[in-house]
C-alpha cells in the first residue's frame, strides 16, 4: 500500500530529476505554485493530504515523465524495495564534441566512455555529460554531472543539449522549434542565445537531470 510520505517524496524527486523545485513544478503543469507547498501537505488539524489524481497526471504531462518512472521514484523510498541501479556511460562535454561517440541520432555509441552509477535511469540508452567551465551558471557548475536522454520527447522550455554538423556541443534551453530553425537560450545571462537553421543540428536530446 502507498503510504502519504511515499507519495510526496516522490513528487520532490520529480522535480528535482527535472532541474525544478516543488513550486516550479507545479507552475511548469499549471498548477498553483503552493499546491506542493509542505504546508500544503497537511490539514489544519494535522491530517495528511494527499495530492489529486489530477495534479499527478498533470506535472507528468509537463515533465515528459512515465507514470513507470513516477512509480520508480515512489518505490524508491527508504523502506521501500528500491529499484536496481544501471550504470551510465559518462564523458564530459569537450569529448561529446568529437567523432565516435554518438550515431547520428545522438546516441552513445563506440568505445572511451566512462561509466557512473545512477538510480532509477529509465532511459536505456541514457548517458552523462561532465560539465566543464562557467558558460552555463548558475543553472550548471563546473563538474556538474547532466544525465541526457535521447528517446525523450523535446519540448518547450526543456533544457537540452545540442550538438552542431560542426561539431559543437551546447547546454541550453529550447526556446523555439519550428520546422526550419531552433532557437536557444542560454542559461548564463552573459553568453548570448543562439539561433541554427534545421540543417546545422546534428541532434538534439533532453537533460533529465543534474547533479548540483
Amino acid at each position: 500500500m502507498l503510504t502519504h510520505a511515499q507519495v510526496w517524496t516522490a513528487i520532490d524527486a520529480l522535480a528535482s530529476r527535472y532541474g525544478l523545485t516543488p513550486s516550479a513544478l507545479a507552475k511548469k503543469a499549471g498548477l498553483d505554485a503552493t499546491t506542493f507547498n509542505k504546508s500544503k501537505r497537511k490539514t489544519g488539524e494535522g491530517r495528511p493530504r494527499w495530492p489529486s489524481t489530477e495534479s499527478i497526471a498533470k506535472i507528468l504531462q509537463a515533465t515528459g515523465a512515465s507514470l513507470d518512472e513516477f512509480m520508480q521514484l515512489v518505490m524508491a523510498v527508504e523502506g521501500v524495495p528500491k529499484a536496481g541501479q544501471k550504470r551510465v556511460p559518462l564523458i564530459g562535454m569537450a569529448q561529446a564534441g568529437s567523432g565516435g561517440y554518438f550515431d547520428d541520432g545522438g546516441f552513445p555509441t563506440g568505445s572511451g566512455w566512462d561509466e557512473i552509477t545512477f538510480p532509477n535511469v529509465v532511459d536505456e540508452n541514457a548517458y552523462a555529460l561532465e560539465i566543464a567551465g562557467d558558460s552555463m551558471l548558475p543553472v550548471f557548475r563546473d563538474g556538474d554531472i547532466v544525465i541526457v536522454s535521447p528517446a525523450a520527447p523535446v519540448r518547450r522550455g526543456d533544457r537540452v543539449v545540442v550538438k552542431t554538423r560542426k561539431g559543437e556541443v551546447l547546454a541550453k534551453e529550447l526556446r523555439r522549434h519550428t520546422a526550419r530553425t531552433i532557437d536557444l537560450k542560454s542559461l548564463n545571462a552573459d553568453h548570448e542565445d543562439r539561433q541554427f537553421d534545421e540543417n546545422e543540428i546534428e541532434w538534439m536530446a533532453r537533460i533529465m537531470w543534474s547533479s548540483q
